[in-house]
């Protein structure tokens, strides 16, 4: 669960700053999230735990692809 949310800071973040912070995530996962966690978490972005809500919240609003990464993480 913590890596999901991780992943999804990162997707909205500079990749660049987010590595350097240690944030975890493949690139496919960053890749898959990065939109949705734009448009549907903005004011969220910067507190992990507040996005990986946001984002489960909007679950029914979420491209496909990051979907994806939630259903492949047991969420």
């Amino acid at each position: 669960m913590r890596k999901l949310v991780l992943i999804a800071l990162l997707l909205a973040l500079d990749n660049s700053a987010s590595l350097a912070q240690g944030h975890m995530g493949t690139p496919q996962e960053q890749k898959a999230c990065s939109r949705d966690a734009s448009r549907l978490c903005r004011k969220q972005l910067g507190n992990d735990m507040a996005v990986q809500q946001c984002l489960q919240q909007n679950r029914s609003r979420l491209g496909s692809a990051c979907r994806k990464v939630f259903e492949s993480h047991g969420m």
